[in-house]
């Protein structure tokens, strides 16, 4: 039965790990460096899904709607800053603890991140049972080193394609964000 959670968590956290969006994009843009540089990225992303585990495991997902539209607007406009220094290749930090604390806020500002787990995280923790959660965050864990290590492999010739990628997902997701954020305010 373990086993079972066990599985379906590492399951669980791929999908939400995977999919392309701003952090997978800053992971991508910063394994260039090293693997290290981004797995810190998606290790602070993580940290980030860990804070919203335990909200939602405490107030069972409550989040004030002017408060989330305040994470999509800062999200927003912190993810079209995020895609300009991708493009220009200037981080804000070049070591992997600054690395960490990017991961970390754009995880906490990232409103799939935050609708995931207020509606699936909610749904699953009651569902399925909080012994699926270890496995989730192992799910992650893989993706956060996987991803990281491929990207590097392929080496420095696609450089140029990683960034123009990553700047454009950046850009998509920080104008949806704003978008979003500026229509529910409105």
């Amino acid at each position: 039965m373990l086993l079972t959670y066990l599985g379906l968590g590492i399951i669980l956290g791929l999908s939400m790990a995977a999919p392309p969006g701003p952090v997978n994009a800053m992971i991508a843009n910063e394994s260039m460096k090293s693997w290290l540089h981004g797995s810190s990225i998606g290790a602070g992303a993580m940290t980030a899904d860990l804070i919203f585990f335990i909200i939602v495991y405490f107030i069972q997902g409550y989040i004030p709607t002017p408060i989330r539209n305040a994470l999509y607007i800062i999200g927003g406009i912190f993810m079209l800053y995020l895609s300009y220094l991708t493009i220009r290749a200037k981080m804000p930090s070049k070591s992997i603890k600054g690395n960490y604390f990017i991961g970390l806020s754009m995880g906490l500002t990232n409103p799939y991140q935050i609708s995931w787990w207020i509606t699936v995280g909610i749904s699953i923790i009651r569902s399925l049972s909080i012994l699926i959660i270890p496995g989730f965050f192992v799910g992650i864990l893989i993706w956060i080193i996987a991803f990281p290590k491929a990207v590097n492999m392929l080496g420095s010739k696609y450089v140029k394609y990683v960034k123009v990628i990553s700047s454009v997902i950046l850009v998509i997701f920080g104008v949806y964000l704003l978008y979003e954020g500026i229509l529910n305010v409105i």
